[in-house]
């Protein structure tokens, strides 16, 4: 089922879904089932699975030459999917990026894909590797989301890369794009970012998921933004609780996101780890209940792995 058909489903009740994160290369699926499991008895609506791009190191030679070599920590996100798909019979979403990939390899992806029967997509441009200050496209692949969905959507049409194939199969794939209620780091400012979202809807996405946010009304004045700029797609609120007082700093500093005072305060305050946690899954209880008494019956949660938090919250307000 299309993302959007479980938006406008969702229109009757409370519905969730969650994003996780392929496993560290050497471990097992079996990890990912079983983390997953205690979610499937709740019916998530979707799963989403980040993708993480190659990176690089430099190792000096015995010839003291430094050579360039590839490292990759996570397995492939379209075999997670087509295994979640299988063994669950969950719509799987995978994450496709503009880094590390040729239109070529996008393409070829995309058929993979849609073989596979994967329908969904989150297109992303994707974040600068760690040995590059700013992102860098690979050469011959998009610079912008805008262009990567413009590609997939060509594709939906039977428009490939070699407009000489002849007998070309649709694809169907329903499109994903993010937002940031609290605008992208990179972003001049906030009406400049929601016209950058704009460009990815006119391109051919059909909704969107946001960033995370721990202060609804950001989220709400966004939307608010979104809907003044001729955005009419559905959006999907985003949410992740904080778990360590490590990330009072790290998330505002990796995704422009403030904390609000009373979160902050409350962490800062607690004397265990346990403590820390038992904050953030409240303060992402209370969120939520705001949020669905709001009219937005689908959130989105991003689980990084640690899926017990999401458990609690839907067993208490689903």
């Amino acid at each position: 089922m299309k993302v959007t058909e479980h938006i406008k489903y969702s229109n009757n009740k409370p519905s969730f879904s969650v994003e996780i994160l392929p496993p560290l290369k050497g471990e097992n699926i079996q990890d990912i089932f079983k983390a997953l499991e205690p979610l499937m008895e709740i019916k998530p609506t979707f799963v989403d699975v980040t993708y993480h791009r190659e990176e690089y190191e430099y190792k000096e030679t015995k010839e003291g030459l430094w050579e360039k070599r590839i490292i990759r920590k996570r397995p492939g996100t379209v075999g997670i999917c087509a295994a979640l798909q299988n063994r669950f019979g969950v719509d799987a979403v995978p994450h496709v990026l503009c880094g590390g990939f040729t239109k070529e390899e996008t393409e070829n992806l995309l058929i993979d894909l849609h073989f596979l029967g994967i329908d969904n997509i989150v297109a992303l441009r994707g974040d600068a590797v760690k040995s590059e200050i700013y992102f860098k496209p690979k050469k011959q692949g998009h610079r912008y989301a805008n262009e990567l969905v413009r590609q997939i959507d060509n594709q939906n049409q039977g428009i490939y890369l070699d407009n000489e194939l002849l007998n070309t199969t649709k694809t169907n794939f329903c499109i994903g794009v993010a937002g940031y209620p609290e605008k992208h780091i990179e972003s001049p400012n906030m009406d400049a970012d929601i016209q950058f979202l704009k460009q990815k809807i006119d391109s051919g996405a059909s909704y969107i998921i946001t960033q995370l946010f721990y202060d609804n009304q950001k989220f709400y004045d966004f939307v608010e933004k979104c809907r003044a700029a001729g955005i009419t797609t559905p959006i999907i609120p985003g949410i992740k609780p904080l778990s360590t007082k490590r990330q009072l700093n790290l998330i505002p500093y990796r995704f422009n996101v403030d904390i609000p005072i009373d979160l902050a305060n409350d962490v800062i305050k607690a004397k265990t780890k346990e403590d820390v946690i038992e904050i953030g899954i409240e303060w992402m209880i209370e969120q939520s209940k705001d949020l669905y008494s709001k009219g937005f019956n689908l959130i989105h949660f991003y689980t990084m792995g640690k899926t017990d938090p999401i458990c609690r919250l839907a067993k208490t307000i689903l």
